[in-house]
Order: C-alpha cells, then structure tokens, then sequence
C-alpha cells in the first residue's frame, strides 16, 4: 500500500511538471510516459479506465463528453463516472478499491482528438450501486459533505475556487493552445513552455468564461501586455499597440520587432472556426482597451 502510493506521488510530480509546461498530453505521450526505472503507460489503449496489473487499484480515467456514458460534473469540483457497460465488477473493481484505499487516480479531461488534460490527484468518495456510477471529486475531504448536491454556501466557496484552480485553469489553457496549434497568435512563438491562454473577458466576471472562444494563445510578454492593455487586439483581429510602447523613447530590439512592429497586424487565429475568438467579447475588451490606453 505505501509503495503504491509512493508510486502514485512520483508519477502526479512528474505529471505536474509536464502539464506546467505542455497544457496538454497526448495519448502517445501518456502511453509511455517517462519515469525513473522506465516508461510508464497512463491510459487504457482502448478503454476509458486503466487497470495496470502491477497495481491494486485504477490508475486513471477518461471523462469524454461523446462518450456514451453519462459521465457529468457536478457541484463545482465534483464528478459523477458511470459503471462500465455489464458487470458491476469488472473493471469496476478497481476505482471500487481506489475508494475502499483511498488512492488517489488520474482524471484525464478529453479536449480533442488525442489529446488530454490530467487532472489530479482526484478521489472516489461514494460508490453509488443502487445507480452504478461513482463519485469522484478534487478534494479527499469532499468525502464528509453530507449532499453533494446541496451544498452550503462556505462548502460552495470552497469547492468553487478549488475546481477554477485545479480543473477549469489548466483545463481553459490546454484548449486554448491545441485550438491555436501552440503558437502565439501575435508574434508566432512555439514553445508551450512559454505561451498562456489569456482571457478576453477576465473569468472574475460572469461571461468571463472558460470557453476557448474567450481565449487567446499567446507568449507570457505579450499575454501580460494584453491583461495590461498595453495591447489590445480588434474584432477584427487587428493589434493595436497601445501609445505607452509606441511612443516609448527607448529603443530596445524588444520594444521594437516584439511590439512596434507587431502594430497592425493581424492575430493568427484558429485554424477551425468554432475555436475562433468571439467577436462580440473582442468588442468589449477592445473597447475597454481603448478607453484606458
């Protein structure tokens, strides 16, 4: 039991680290998976449940909205994960025992075709078999609430800044940079490492939301001078470079090829339609950007 839990810590740390630096993992990636000793597969190579042999309990699961399971979210950091088709063993008996043990396992959150955020560590806290399907939250001590449904108004608060921090951010970040193909849409940089998914409309307001049609992929200076309205970008995808840059009297290569010349362009937006900016949150922020800049 502790080497397994050991186990689970080493490979949540290296998995930390990768989605830091990534936003997302695809099925390649986390079918071998590297750790000390040797790979590591994280995901069933066609089930949405991974059993390893060598292990007591499931590892991980895949919450897809096209799967014909009624997997949902529910409260704010809560999750219900229908029972496999058939036996209510099977494949079950593990995220049963992941429960009975209290092991922590791995939520990969579907964002397209191959690619995944994990989300972890994540807890199965009730094994409803009257309605097959099991409870799973982000917090073990989600256990003690008595009606996950009904929740008190500090459990709420509770529960509502834990999901934005640990599934809605990384979640918002991995969409956003697969949707623009991991590149800034201003200045073109491709490294994941250095690139955010930046909200056109901030999440602290009601339509702020975390949906990749509020985003915009780009480099952490060019995300901090957008937040900063040092930039703004048009419904018409047009960046503007606020008069603070453009008249700065400095005169550095920064300055100059990062933002000067990057004023009147155009953002590069998503290949697919669906996953382009909306116009009418451009519309607002722009206008906030110029009110201000």
């Amino acid at each position: 039991m502790k080497l397994e839990l050991e186990l689970r810590e080493m490979i949540f740390d290296h998995l930390a680290q990768q989605v830091q630096e990534k936003g997302s993992l695809h099925r390649d990636e986390l079918s071998a998976f590297p750790l000390e000793g040797g790979p590591r597969r994280l995901i069933d190579q066609n089930r949405g449940i991974w059993n390893p042999r060598d292990l007591m309990a499931t590892l991980s699961i895949v919450s897809n909205p096209n799967s014909p399971y009624a997997d949902e979210e529910i409260g704010d950091s809560m999750f219900v994960y229908s029972y496999r088709a058939g036996s209510t063993d099977g494949d079950n008996a593990k995220l049963r025992r992941a429960h009975e043990l209290q092991l922590p396992i791995i939520l990969l959150r579907w964002i397209r075709a191959g690619f995944y955020v994990p989300v972890f560590p994540v807890y199965v806290i009730n094994d409803d078999k009257a309605r097959k399907r099991f409870l799973l939250a982000l917090d073990k001590d989600l256990a003690e609430v008595s009606d996950p449904g009904n929740l008190s108004p500090l459990e709420r608060r509770y529960t509502r800044r834990l999901a934005k921090q640990r599934l809605h951010q990384p979640e918002f970040r991995g969409r956003v940079l697969v949707a623009y193909d991991n590149r800034c849409g201003i200045c073109g940089l491709g490294y994941r490492q250095l690139l955010d998914a930046a909200h056109i409309i901030a999440d602290n307001y009601e339509h702020g939301t975390p949906e990749v049609s509020n985003g915009l992929c780009l480099c952490k200076i060019h995300h901090a001078a957008f937040d900063a309205n040092l930039l703004g970008v048009s419904p018409d995808l047009e960046i503007v470079i606020g008069p603070k840059l453009m008249n700065d009297p400095s005169d550095g290569p920064m300055l100059r090829h990062g933002f000067r010349e990057m004023n009147g362009k155009r953002l590069v937006p998503p290949p697919r339609r669906r996953d382009r900016p909306s116009r009418d949150r451009l519309e607002e922020r722009f206008a906030s950007f110029e009110s201000t800049s």
